[in-house]
């Protein structure tokens, strides 16, 4: 059954880019819909973090479309995607944490530069965010005294605090252990659930995606692979997308003549 437009919050149309002369995205097609988690994933150099960069509106593309909330983000001016951004949230890697801010500092930061509420509205919106991923009363530890998975949450509550329609989240299980990991997992969903918000989360991490996945797109080479639910890619029959997933090494042919002309610069 064909989606009603107002469900699709991102939709990205013939999107090309190159750095260089080098191909890095190929026609890629992508349709995010309204309260979904949507996991892309890929292999290294697949281009999943370049579109990623893409939907925050950090890269230019080489051509096509990327429209965010029905709002072409590659034609708009700086003010305007400036204030789109207020609708949208974004949990970084490595938490990106203000080292010189303690957590509370840290969390209310988009609110300070963002509106113009009042410290005692700030301080309750905080304590809220914080409530809802588990550091209640941490507002006045630093960053250094946190672990990986408080630093995540942390990011996670900054992220949240303006309580925007779409939250992007790159590789949020990244250097955590198992059951750190799974908590971070349920904490997405409980933020699905709890704001209907529109999630795009990047991860290599098989069994993270397939936990809160309600649809994955995976990316090779700078192509779409698949995007389907969960039973969709695990039961695909393309090859590439099994040995990803089984974690099997893709086959190499090695052309002699072009691995010597690398080697000596003539190609």
């Amino acid at each position: 059954m064909k989606n009603d437009n107002k469900d699709i919050v991102i939709e990205v149309k013939d999107l090309v880019t190159h750095y260089g002369d080098r191909l890095i995205l190929d026609q890629v097609n992508l349709e995010v819909r309204k309260g979904e988690v949507m996991v892309i994933m890929g292999g290294s150099g697949s281009g999943k973090t370049t579109l990623l960069r893409h939907l925050l509106g950090l890269h230019q593309a080489t051509s096509g479309s990327i429209l965010l909330l029905g709002k072409d983000i590659t034609k708009m001016a700086a003010k305007d995607l400036y204030e789109l951004r207020r609708k949208m949230g974004v949990a970084f890697q490595g938490g990106a944490l203000f080292s010189s801010m303690n957590v509370g500092e840290n969390v209310k930061l988009p609110l300070r530069e963002h509106t113009k509420l009042d410290d005692k509205t700030m301080d309750i919106m905080c304590r809220m965010k914080l409530e809802v991923v588990n550091l209640s009363g941490f507002e006045d530890l630093m960053p250094a005294e946190l672990s990986g998975g408080m630093t995540k949450r942390v990011a996670l509550a900054r992220a949240v605090i303006m309580d925007p329609k779409l939250l992007f989240f790159d590789e949020p299980s990244a250097g955590l252990d198992p059951v750190v990991s799974a908590e971070l997992d349920e904490l997405i969903l409980k933020l699905k659930s709890a704001m209907n918000m529109s999630i795009v989360v990047v991860t290599h991490e098989l069994e993270s995606a397939f936990r809160i996945a309600d649809r994955i797109t995976m990316l090779d080479n700078g192509k779409i692979l698949i995007t389907g639910t969960v039973d969709e890619v695990r039961n695909s029959d393309n090859k590439r997308i099994q040995d990803m997933l089984n974690r099997r090494p893709s086959d190499t042919v090695i052309n002699a003549e072009e691995y010597l002309g690398r080697l000596t610069g003539e190609i």
